[in-house]
């Protein structure tokens, strides 16, 4: 009797690409071993992608996806106010992350490239700020414009921009289940929220002080 042939899908093949790395510590040389070593056609992998690299930029997609069906499962997540939909966020994602730490730290720190890693979060870059555009509140708007003239496209930016120093400090925390760097996400959105107040200077103080102490434990 024939074996059943197993049916690749997006999915199977993400999940065979990370498993490669993992266990080789390297990157497939191209899409024919790739495939050879799985057991499936080449021209069964172009159906879902057009090369590796591809493969790549979907893994960090498929992170945020999964973000936000956990996020949506919660039936009190829609009556967060925007704060509080950021911090969910935060932590569901590093929560993903973290499941998934060894092929992460390979793929975000391999050479050291800091513009390759960031072509890999191009799609989630993308998604992330449709995200804080959906979440930005009326409110959150008209206090940034009383600062400055401030755009949707400059919230998003300035959202984004914050998201990679978390990422980067959580690529680098060394502390048990990644304690460390809940603390960073609670001061850094904190502090994003309360500039927009008179008097943040406090939270301002407060985050300075954390970090700073993590620079000089770090040497």
């Amino acid at each position: 009797m024939a074996t059943k042939k197993t049916k690749i899908t997006k999915e199977s093949i993400v999940s065979m690409y990370m498993n490669f790395v993992l266990e080789h510590s390297e990157k497939p040389k191209s899409v024919y071993l790739f495939a050879k070593l799985n057991g499936f056609e080449e021209t069964e992998f172009y159906n879902f992608f057009g090369n590796l690299e591809s493969i790549e930029k979907e893994i960090y997609n498929q992170f945020f996806e999964k973000t936000i069906e956990l996020l949506q499962k919660d039936n009190n997540y829609e009556s967060y106010d925007m704060k509080s939909k950021l911090l969910s966020f935060y932590f569901t994602f590093f929560e993903l992350l973290a499941a998934n730490r060894s092929y992460v730290s390979m793929s975000l720190n391999e050479g050291k490239n800091q513009l390759k890693s960031l072509l890999l979060l191009s799609g989630l870059r993308t998604n992330f700020k449709n995200f804080i555009g959906d979440i930005t509140t009326d409110e959150f708007r008209i206090q940034q414009e009383k600062i400055q003239n401030f755009q949707d496209k400059a919230i998003q930016e300035s959202a984004w921009i914050q998201f990679l120093f978390t990422l980067k400090f959580w690529l680098e925390d060394g502390s048990a289940s990644f304690e460390k760097t809940d603390i960073f996400i609670e001061k850094s959105v904190k502090l994003s929220f309360e500039l927009l107040n008179v008097a943040p200077i406090n939270s301002l103080i407060d985050f300075g002080k954390f970090i700073f102490k993590e620079k000089i434990q770090a040497k």
